[in-house]
């Protein structure tokens, strides 16, 4: 499995310190959740938006064809 490193300064270190400890989980799966779930909301609001636009130009489009 590929590796990252990142860096952080002391006090976002000692935030994600505190917050994986809350819920008792280790900083890196913490820090790999939340990237991963980062990904899938952008994923999810770029569909959103593209089904939005699809369904506001359909008219449009079947007048075009």
């Amino acid at each position: 499995m590929a590796g990252l490193n990142l860096r952080f300064t002391e006090e976002e270190l000692d935030a994600l310190r505190e917050r994986a400890a809350a819920e008792g989980r280790s900083m890196q799966a913490f820090a790999h959740d939340a990237v991963i779930a980062a990904i899938n909301e952008r994923s999810r609001l770029f569909n959103e938006a593209a089904d939005h636009v699809l369904k506001v130009s359909a008219e449009l489009n079947r007048r075009l064809a």
